[in-house]
């Protein structure tokens, strides 16, 4: 933490706004010193640009490598297990230089001048949302980690204090939340000209995210404090459905789910948080691009987890079609897993060409080494491979709350109403084109009730980055990850007939091995945290590493 005082001492006086926000004032500043800034709202505002491009991105479509949703050309390390103890880590040196540059502004609120109090307070509110944002993602990593709430200079003690636990660093969360919640404006208080903006709604959806994640982690971790985690889960989201102000995106009927995440559901009623960017502003990805390349191919795990449109399991419905032929599986089932995996034989307009997609099996770029295609977030139209995308990344959105809600009130009563299932989860099943989830139906039919509502959390979310997570949190990554990747069935199928010179590993069945058990692992409870750089403790020596490194 030392090398970061030093190297925040420079970033501070001449920060550069990177926020990818369409409507953000993103002029850099020159020159920044308590006698020259913070002088008026306009300062307070360019502080707080500063952390929009901290929301994080599509990643490429690659958030849930490191899960066993998703494989790309190679094993991924983190999934498979195979990570080394870290002498630096660039995600512990990064926040903590964000945490320190945030600390310089919320400590000069206690100094600014009552005329332009009001302005500040609501920037304050903002940069005390993102402080929360980066201590989750430490969090998460890590578990407890050092709070630091105020500027350090080199000879402060707070630079040799020891690890908070993981409870304290999450009240701490709730808490710089709470008084963000209270002094920012409601989603329907923000106008055009400030889209993007953090809002008191977007504030209590991150407070049922880091509820959930932490009231979980502590029921099947052995810690204490899980119910009134929980509780800061149910009542953040209850805060945002019973506000009114968000829905779920159904405007392209049964490719509703798809199109969310294109430029055709940009600025719906289901973005809470997103970052936004703008090919006027020179603010582009290539998303689409790297998706078209399947650097990240579905695996059978995901695709098996997609219900039919009956809800029911695939090894349970009598719709199932089986897995014969390219596209018989994709048959009577969940709409998301047309949205989420490319349906062989699907008509993709390509720059204005329309293509047949089929999976071309293999390594490389274009090939798929599952022999399932990714088409989450892959654009269409004359812009389709380009590399400059414009839709946003939704950092926030409804259905997410919708979800933590359902697991949050099952997670600590060990039951969910029919009325709050239809307040829910059974919005996303109705989009999705699958009947209801009610007690009833999952008595009848012998299902697990948690298990299904982690089925929606699944199917729902996949490739947005949270699968690896809450494996974590559930603390079934240990049974989970060290299983083998495999793909599509290829022995005894069309895809044998109509691949026949293609060299495939598979197994006893006839699937796809693309990353065999024997070369995964995951060591309990070794690999539900990351090391604490080593760096960092011999700099500070009270600072205990994590178990089993």
């Amino acid at each position: 933490m030392i090398n970061k005082i030093k190297t925040i001492a420079v970033i501070v006086l001449a920060i550069v706004l990177n926020s990818c926000d369409k409507d953000l004032d993103l002029a850099p500043l020159d020159q920044l010193s308590p006698a020259t800034f913070w002088k008026s709202g306009d300062d307070w505002r360019s502080w707080a640009n500063n952390y929009y491009g901290n929301l994080g991105s599509h990643a490429s479509g690659t958030l849930d490598l490191n899960s066993d949703f998703s494989m790309g050309q190679g094993s991924n390390g983190v999934s498979s297990g195979n990570i080394l103890l870290s002498q630096s880590d660039g995600a512990w040196n990064g926040s903590y230089e964000a945490i320190r540059s945030m600390n310089i502004a919320i400590a000069q609120y206690d100094l600014v001048s009552p005329e332009i109090q009001d302005e500040a307070e609501r920037y304050v509110a903002e940069i005390r949302f993102f402080r929360a944002w980066t201590y989750f993602g430490l969090l998460k990593r890590f578990g407890g980690v050092p709070l630091v709430d105020k500027p350090l200079d080199i000879d402060s003690e707070e630079l040799f204090a020891p690890r908070s636990t993981r409870g304290e660093v999450a009240d701490f969360i709730i808490a710089d939340l709470d008084w963000a919640i209270s002094r920012l404006p409601g989603h329907n208080e923000i106008g055009d000209s400030e889209l993007g903006r953090i809002s008191a709604d977007a504030a209590q959806a991150f407070k049922s995210r880091v509820g959930l994640f932490e009231g979980t982690w502590q029921k099947y971790h052995g810690g204490g404090d899980s119910g009134r985690f929980l509780d800061a889960a149910i009542n953040g989201a209850n805060a945002v459905i019973n506000g009114g102000n968000f829905g779920i995106y159904d405007d392209m009927g049964a490719d509703s789910y798809y199109f969310l995440f294109l430029d055709e559901g940009q600025g719906s009623s289901e973005t809470i948080l997103a970052r936004r960017y703008d090919a006027g502003l020179n603010q582009t990805h290539n998303t689409s691009r790297w998706v078209d390349t399947q650097h990240a191919a579905p695996t059978k795990n995901l695709a098996d987890l997609y219900v039919c449109t009956d809800g029911l399991p695939i090894e349970d419905s009598p719709l199932f079609q089986g897995k014969a032929t390219l596209s018989s599986e994709f048959e009577n089932r969940d709409l998301r897993m047309l949205g989420t995996i490319m349906k062989p034989g699907t008509i993709r307009n390509v720059d204005g060409n329309d293509v047949e997609q089929r999976p071309v099996i293999g390594t490389g770029n274009g090939l798929t080494p599952t022999g399932y295609q990714s088409r989450k977030f892959l654009a269409n139209g004359a812009n389709a491979t380009s590399g400059q995308q414009t839709y946003d990344w939704m950092a926030i959105r409804y259905a997410e709350v919708l979800l933590n809600l359902a697991e949050a009130l099952y997670e600590k009563d060990g039951s969910i109403s029919d009325a709050d299932l239809n307040r829910s989860i059974n919005h996303l099943r109705a989009r999705a084109g699958v009947a209801d989830l009610t007690n009833a139906f999952v008595t009848i039919n012998s299902l697990d009730m948690l298990e299904e509502i982690r089925r929606e959390r699944n199917v729902e979310l996949a490739y947005e980055g949270f699968r690896y997570d809450d494996l974590r949190r559930w603390k079934t990554a240990q049974d989970v990850l060290p299983m083998a990747l495999r793909g599509v069935q290829f022995d005894g199928t069309e895809f044998e007939t109509e691949y026949p010179d293609v060299v495939v590993n598979t197994d006893g069945d006839g699937f796809i091995v693309v990353d065999p058990a024997a070369t995964r692992s995951f060591v309990d409870p070794k690999n539900y945290l990351f090391s604490i750089p080593t760096d960092e403790i011999q700099l500070n020596d009270n600072l205990e590493q994590n178990p089993g490194w």
